[in-house]
């Protein structure tokens, strides 16, 4: 990161400070139709720019960017990490699960340099079957929209990432990978192997981390760069959502989605050990809370919504209970007689003790009023902008709200904010 001085004098720089619409910029000529607003248009994003102040942080501390699964609503993150690159908030270690696997992977396997522009060629690349905007205006129009490209995803796939396997797997032997998934995800690994230097994730100061399930034994696994030589078949495991996507083998094992058990890797990241001071970015595709379903489409949703969220709130304050007490008990030890140092009750309840201080930012897509149980296979490049334009904006309120602003190491070891929809009407 540059020197404080340096970052109080930055100014935004030349194609920092785009609009919404060039988020990606294969934007589609076809004209929409108005006056009508959706609810996405009346809360257009501001640009994702460099914002005065956000930058003033403590020495010291790791940026740890959490990445959950959420298929298309993935592009959210990708618009935090444009608007953190932005601010000089890059990651020392990535965590991912599912989409936020692959994400994290484009991250990591690239220079600093080429990170947007190979996350905008991925987004650019799933989001390329229909181009078109909605012909109908409104929230109504839009749903309808959204259904439809949903609908596309399934019979079609979705370009360089998965396609509909032929023969259906009902019609493969028993036992045989093709008789156990929908699709075929070689597509994936091809897109894979173009848009990430695996050399440059095994061999970079970067720490990659992605989670998955185990089919035989039903344990979670982590695949990690510090600890292993990470390549497609890992990322590729992590996002391995059945029964639509096929298991991956690796060294004779088969893996799932790690979002069968967790769809966040938050936890693996705060049991590291040894602890250090961390400033970590929670991303989040699904909010765990929400209104009252009134139908099952709706009530489907909620469901998904709940059950993916992975009660990321629960665990932070979980973690912040138990940093406390760590610190405290670390302390404690701090004042006992130097005869008492190695007794050996005071030599275990060190072992237990840490002083490491932790900040957790809440970055959480919030729902919109047109979107359905279909939110996370609907790949239309309209929707995949607006995720993006979403991730990026809410980077943006965090960083311009005065608690960020005054923010300093937290004395009780851990802070939490959760400010992009501070003082905005939310479930």
């Amino acid at each position: 990161m540059p020197s404080k001085t340096k970052r109080n004098a930055r100014k935004s720089k030349p194609g920092r400070d785009r609009a919404r619409s060039s988020a990606l910029e294969a934007k589609p000529s076809t004209a929409r139709a108005a006056p009508e607003r959706t609810e996405a248009q009346s809360e257009a994003p501001a640009s994702p720019s460099a914002v005065p102040g956000s930058t003033e942080t403590t020495a010291g501390e790791q940026n740890v960017l959490v990445l959950q699964g959420g298929g298309a609503l993935g592009a959210y993150q990708a618009g935090v990490y444009e608007t953190l690159a932005a601010n000089d908030y890059l990651p020392g270690w990535v965590a991912g699960i599912s989409i936020g696997a692959i994400n994290a992977a484009l991250i990591v396997g690239n220079p600093p340099e080429r990170r947007l522009e190979r996350l905008k060629t991925f987004w650019e690349t799933v989001s390329s079957r229909l181009l078109i905007d909605p012909a109908i205006p409104g929230n109504r129009g839009r749903s309808l929209f959204n259904e439809t490209s949903a609908t596309l995803a399934l019979v079609l796939g979705a370009p360089g990432f998965f396609e509909p396997r032929l023969p259906p797997p009902q019609l493969h032997p028993e036992g045989s990978m093709g008789a156990l998934s929908f699709y075929d995800t070689r597509p994936l690994r091809n897109t894979l192997l173009e848009l990430v230097d695996f050399d440059r994730i095994n061999n970079g100061d970067i720490r990659l981390s992605v989670g998955a399930v185990n089919l035989r034994t039903g344990n979670f696994a982590y695949f990690d760069s510090a600890r292993q030589k990470i390549g497609p078949e890992h990322i590729m495991a992590s996002g391995a959502l059945p029964p639509g996507l096929p298991p991956i083998e690796i060294d004779g094992e088969y893996y799932w989605d790690g979002g069968l058990v967790s769809n966040t890797p938050l936890q693996y990241v705060l049991d590291d050990q040894p602890r250090r001071d961390m400033l970590v970015f929670q991303v989040d595709l699904f909010s765990a809370g929400g209104l009252a379903p009134r139908n099952l489409i709706e009530a489907a949703e909620r469901e998904k919504d709940i059950r993916y969220s992975s009660r990321t709130r629960l665990n932070t304050d979980t973690f912040r209970y138990m940093q406390t007490m760590r610190r405290a008990l670390h302390r404690l030890l701090q004042r006992l007689p130097d005869d008492l140092a190695d007794h050996p009750d005071v030599m275990l309840l060190r072992q237990a003790t840490c002083n490491a201080a932790i900040t957790i930012v809440h970055l959480i897509h919030r729902r919109k009023a047109y979107w359905s149980v279909s939110k996370d296979y609907e790949f239309s490049r309209r929707s995949i902008e607006d995720h993006w334009a979403s991730g990026a904006a809410d980077v943006v309120n965090t960083f311009k709200n005065e608690r960020w602003q005054r923010r300093v190491m937290p004395e009780e070891g851990v802070q939490i904010f959760d400010l992009a929809h501070e003082g905005r009407d939310r479930p």
